[in-house]
């Protein structure tokens, strides 16, 4: 099928102000949105986009975060600094010392972190080099078929897929998965030519249909996570 990942979309309290640390931190361009923002991406990184959480309160959902790579320990060390600059701030989530890479929340508390620069899991896959998934073996293979990006990685419950074109990679931690619980914040927007087939077809893999709206198929994967696909 002609399914297109076009951004992972955050709800954000302020996306124009998300947008905008996004934007500096990652040195692209801010498209405005009626709802907020998108961040463009490309044939090799993926999109973000950042729309108005509609007063619902941001809670401890199932939740995604983004690595950004790095080229050297100075390289790896600006980056930090630069994003605790533009308004991020260190988090703790029990990473140990040896472990290398920094983990840090950006301004609305969304995790992200900085990879050292040996890493081989993301060498050559850009500055956003992954987006890291609370998920199933089952979830990381139902969004290979989907999106027909090969599986890159899958072992011992853990997979990752990447476009054929190479760049940002799409991992999921496998077990033990944390509940669910509400509506993720965090999501997957895709679009295809034909949103209906898009859609049938991806019921067919294994995904579930959860309603209709302005020309935007609603859905969850076989984990449960929330996605939507919009013509285009």
């Amino acid at each position: 099928m002609a399914l297109r990942l076009v951004a992972v979309t955050y709800d954000a309290n302020d996306p124009a102000q998300l947008a905008a640390f996004w934007s500096d931190l990652l040195g692209r361009p801010v498209v405005p949105e009626a709802d907020g923002a998108l961040l463009p991406g490309d044939a090799v990184q993926v999109g973000l986009r950042f729309v108005a959480a509609a007063g619902r309160p941001l809670g401890s959902e199932r939740s995604l975060h983004l690595h950004l790579t790095s080229t050297s320990p100075e390289d790896m060390y600006q980056k930090v600094r630069s994003a605790l600059d533009l308004g991020a701030r260190h988090l703790d989530v029990g990473q140990l010392p040896e472990e290398g890479h920094i983990v840090l929340a950006d301004p609305e508390g969304n995790p992200f972190c900085v990879i050292p620069p040996d890493s081989q899991f993301l060498a050559g896959c850009g500055l956003l080099g992954e987006v890291a998934c609370d998920g199933t073996a089952e979830v990381g293979r139902f969004w290979s078929d989907a999106l027909g990006w090969p599986l890159v990685w899958d072992q011992d419950g853990e997979t990752a897929i990447q476009s054929p074109a190479g760049g940002t990679k799409v991992a999921w931690g496998g077990p033990p998965v944390a509940p669910k619980v509400g509506t993720n914040r965090q999501r997957f927007d895709l679009a295809a030519p034909d949103v209906d087939a898009a859609a049938a077809a991806l019921v067919a893999l294994g995904a579930t249909r959860l309603g209709d709206g302005d020309g935007v198929v609603e859905l969850a994967d076989p984990d449960g996570n929330e996605f939507r696909i919009a013509s285009g």
